[in-house]
């Protein structure tokens, strides 16, 4: 058995595919729409090659913030500047920036208030060979 995607309820595709694809780089894979009315959009981190995929359903059910997922997790290189331009994007800082062990961590939510958990590993903190030194 293999995990194929994750997928999320947003309010607005379009400003939840720039928050995800412009603040944490994932990149536009297909779309469609559902038999039901709804629409879909896959975005697809280059690295990892996860894939995440928006939902958006006009009307009914109405929309209910985060009930059913509880956060999603990016390793990321700068935590600061990640956040500086996902705050731009319109997120908010949910427990701000805090240490443990070599990482740094800070929790937002995103336009559609959905939890999001950044991670910086501390290079100054990991060992030589690990930083590319000898």
């Amino acid at each position: 058995m293999t995990l194929e995607y994750t997928g999320v309820r947003v309010r607005d595709l379009d400003r939840a595919t720039r928050f995800f694809s412009e603040g944490l780089g994932l990149q536009r894979g297909p779309s469609g729409r559902m038999a039901a009315g709804g629409q879909w959009r896959e975005l697809h981190d280059p690295e990892s090659h996860a894939v995440l995929e928006l939902n958006y359903y006009p009307g009914d059910p109405p929309y209910r913030e985060g009930d059913e997922l509880d956060h999603l997790g990016f390793r990321v290189v700068d935590l600061d500047a990640t956040v500086e331009r996902l705050v731009a994007l319109g997120a908010r800082v949910r427990i701000p920036a805090f240490t443990e062990g070599a990482d740094r961590l800070v929790f937002l939510s995103d336009p559609d208030g959905l939890w999001i958990e950044l991670v910086e590993t501390r290079s100054d903190d990991l060992p030589p060979a690990s930083r590319g030194g000898a």
